[in-house]
């Protein structure tokens, strides 16, 4: 039977039905006792959490195996993943939601005299990430079980995490993410999938009948062992795997010191090893934390390359003509590049094939996903750090280098230096750097931007000698976002709403909301749409209540920012704004604005001072304004603590405002954009990454756009940009900026928000908040202006939610599908 035919008749054939909550009940109940080893009057809620879940793995498991044994029975090809982030959030109402069971749980467990979502909240979030990056590999999972693709993506099983983040006196504290503290029911450990990975030592070169052969002696070898978590496809569909590597050492105890006396030295080798997957992003100011993220990026990719290679051998042996017919590898970011010498490495040294024949294979496997055009996001490293870790994989780079430079670059643009100094994968200069982006884009067959902004900038100001050398190769994947997380489970309201007036299967048939465009006049559509809305602002209250201490009104505007803290995400431009307003209500009790509560939630690099100083402004300026009885309760300002994937599902439903004000040119896309935008909220942003895109689909009159464009950015950089220019020429921005200079909301400790006054004006601006400044004042005024005709404000926020079709992961992985990975759909049998 063909794929085509084989996928029309198993697409066409029933699904299993879904159980019944009396079953899940008797389950529940089946695991409490002797998987938790308890019963229902002393049980606690993380032991109903933990029988629930061990209840719905059994569907999970079964979906696993027969996807699995399908993938084996017809020897498919599939693509893997390659990412240091998966931010997976909390997967209960995930796969009970995407396995249809999520009603049928909610029944029995009420029959058993429990409540479903207060037993949500006993799960942790898998905070295996730090923002867009890693959700947008998470929707990425999810889109491909639920498309049939077969797929498995690869990371790190990090102990921790990023962090929790708390407050004190303002400032961010970072704490360990305890993720898995208690175990995690969700995950497999597979020791029969166990690798060795190597490093440091030396190469030797052996001579054997003539040939020359390298050899890798490693001064040190680390244990990866591989922990599997299922992704549930929605639907009844496939269900693929994560799998997650974790460090450990290869002898990690060692006897005769312990019974010598040294018992901790005993365990220093087991210590050293389990640091590679302790922490995601160890603080890198320091060449110990240097070494540490290196070693991480090809921990990870080495592992997953030998478990490839494992699973294809296991099928092919040697024969390894298949293989790039076989096998696809995804590098998300730069961070997994290593993984293109490893496997010259390993088909060359292991497997002693030829270079060419290696090398063009390489080519043939290997994709590339840039998301940044800022040059300290493109990953370089010092080449004698490289070459002390991974000695014979500088080797290879210099090689595939000479080649490269020497037959491809001399063949487009011969004797011209200039040219090959610009494209080396090696950066000359005081301090030689390894170009992990120039190996990315050299060592792949396609390299794609994440917006169409995003990947016209890439061809014209990041490569523009890769592109006039290779014009087919570098593409554009507009980013997307699950609709399963991001509407069905985060807003059952709306998506009810949407049940009763569209159709039930608009989760996997995104561009069905474009029937609502239809209803966005419709009064009693309204109404009903913005109850929902209402209802969500009240149940964030609550938890903004919980969390902070601080009451807002669900009537007021619920303006938010969620996303990483960095200066190009400018939380400092909306800081200045708030400034602004309470200036304003200051000089003018009577000043005529909608109240308003500005919401955020980000976290701050460790390392990163300036991001950690805005957080701390932020959070004295709330403290200040959120007691001053003299502006009524017009402005409160809110910094959650501890912003992370399960405080989103509850913030992203009750936003109004979306604010999405990027330099433009420094975003890449935005994911954060479209999950606002298909829950009703309405953008203000600039023309950067998808927000382009989604006043495309929208119409720019259901949004709020302002700024400087790309090309005006770069003509003002051209024309020498000078910050003093606004500063001095308008009396607003020169009041708020010089008010962080001042102990007004520090009592005294006078200039401990001088570091953001100092970014601005002697530090040079670099991402033009006081140039964008007054352009987004009066966008806020134009919101403030929209909200106070309701009737409006919800046809706009109706149309948000209908137009986002095109930013559906199920989109972007088809995308991919069609121009990247040339996958064919395999549902799994017995579904």
């Amino acid at each position: 039977m063909t794929t085509q035919t084989r996928t029309k008749t198993r697409s066409a054939s029933s699904r299993r039905a879904p159980a019944t909550a009396k079953t899940l009940q008797q389950k529940i109940l089946h695991h409490l006792h002797t998987t938790q080893g308890t019963y229902p009057e002393k049980a606690t809620p993380q032991a109903w959490w933990e029988a629930t879940a061990a209840a719905v793995n059994e569907f999970v498991m079964a979906g696993l195996t027969d996807t699995q044994k399908t993938h084996s029975r017809y020897d498919t090809r599939a693509v893997n993943y390659l990412s240091m982030e998966f931010l997976m959030g909390r997967l209960l109402s995930n796969n009970l939601h995407n396995l249809h069971l999520f009603e049928a749980a909610d029944t029995a467990l009420k029959a058993l005299g429990q409540n479903l979502p207060d037993l949500l909240e006993e799960e942790p979030d898998m905070a295996l990430g730090n923002g867009g990056l890693g959700r947008l590999a998470a929707c990425f999972l999810d889109s491909l079980a639920s498309l049939n693709y077969p797929a498995v993506g690869y990371g790190i099983h990090y102990e921790h995490g990023l962090f929790e983040q708390h407050f004190r006196n303002g400032h961010q504290i970072e704490r360990p993410d305890d993720w898995r503290e208690y175990g995690n029911p969700w995950e497999v450990c597979r020791p029969e999938s166990a690798q060795q990975i190597k490093l440091y030592g030396y190469v030797e070169t052996v001579y054997e009948e003539g040939k020359a052969r390298k050899v890798w002696h490693p001064g040190r070898t680390i244990k990866a062992v591989p922990w599997d978590i299922p992704i549930v496809g929605y639907n009844g569909a496939n269900v693929n795997i994560l799998r997650l590597w974790e460090s450990r050492a290869t002898d990690f105890f060692d006897w005769d010191v312990f019974n010598a006396g040294g018992y901790v030295d005993a365990q220093a080798e087991q210590a050293e090893a389990e640091a590679i997957s302790k922490v995601l992003y160890p603080n890198d100011e320091t060449d110990a934390g240097k070494e540490l993220r290196l070693i991480q990026q090809y921990f990870f990719s080495a592992a997953s390359l030998a478990d490839i290679v494992r699973r294809y051998q296991r099928a092919h042996g040697d024969d390894w003509t298949q293989f790039p017919k076989l096998v696809s590898i995804q590098l998300n970011d730069t961070h997994p590049a290593v993984a293109i010498p490893e496997l010259m490495r390993l088909l060359i040294d292991d497997k002693e094939l030829d270079w060419q024949h290696a090398w063009q294979m390489c080519r043939q496997v290997f994709s590339y996903t840039n998301h940044t055009l800022l040059p300290e996001a493109l990953e370089k490293w010092d080449l004698r750090l490289f070459e002390h870790v991974l000695p014979r994989h500088l080797e290879l780079i210099y090689e595939i280098n000479h080649q490269f430079l020497n037959e491809e670059v001399e063949r487009k643009w011969p004797g011209d230096d200039a040219v090959k100094a610009r494209l080396s994968i090696i950066e000359e200069g005081r301090q030689r750097m390894v170009r992990m982006g120039h190996l990315s884009v050299i060592g792949s067959h396609t390299v794609n931007g994440v917006a169409e902004v995003h990947s016209k900038l890439v061809k014209s100001d990041l490569f523009p000698e890769f592109d006039a050398l290779w014009p087919d190769k570098l593409t554009n994947v507009t980013n997307g976002i699950t609709p399963r997380r991001w509407l069905k489970a985060c807003n059952p309201g709306l998506s009810d709403l949407i049940d009763k007036h569209i159709s039930k299967d608009w989760p996997v048939h995104l561009s069905k909301l474009s029937k609502l465009k239809g209803l966005a006049d419709d009064v009693r559509f309204q109404n009903a749409f913005m109850k929902i809305k209402h209802e969500n602002k009240e149940a964030l209250a609550d938890e903004i209540k919980a969390l902070t201490g601080v009451e807002v009104s669900p009537d007021a505007i619920f303006d938010i920012q969620i996303k990483r803290l960095h200066e190009y995400k400018r939380q400092h431009l909306n800081l200045l704004h708030i400034l602004a307003l309470y200036r304003r209500l200051l000089e003018n009790p009577d000043y005529d604005m909608v109240p308003r509560v500005f919401i955020f939630g980000a976290k701050a690099a460790p390392g990163y001072r300036l991001a950690k100083d805005i957080i701390f402004a932020i959070n004295k300026v709330a403290a200040r304004i959120n007691h001053d009885e003299r502006i009524g309760d017009k402005i409160k300002v809110v910094m959650l603590p501890n912003y992370r994937v399960s405080l989103a599902e509850k913030m992203i439903p009750a936003a109004d405002v979306s604010e999405q004000i990027s330099t433009a040119g420094k975003e890449a896309s935005g994911t954060g954009n479209m999950k606002l935008a298909l829950n009703g909220a309405l953008t203000i942003g600039t023309l950067d990454g998808a927000n382009i895109e989604i006043a495309e689909e929208a119409g720019e009159e259901n949004e709020f756009i302002f700024g400087l464009t790309v090309d005006e950015v770069k003509a003002l950089d051209r024309a020498g940009y000078n910050p003093y220019d606004y500063y001095l020429n308008d009396p607003e921005i020169k009041a708020v900026v010089d008010w962080l200079d001042t102990d007004y909301f520090t009592p005294g400790q006078p200039r401990a928000l001088s570091s953001i006054k100092h970014s601005l004006l002697d530090g040079g601006d670099p991402f033009k908040v006081l140039a964008d400044f007054r352009s987004y004042a009066e966008a806020q005024l134009k919101v403030d202006a929209k909200y106070r005709d309701r009737k409006a404000w919800a046809r706009s926020a109706i149309i948000n939610t209908a137009t986002m079709g095109k930013f559906n992961s199920d989109r972007s992985i088809q995308d991919y599908v069609d121009r990247v990975w040339q996958l064919q759909p395999y549902p799994r049998d017995n579904a």
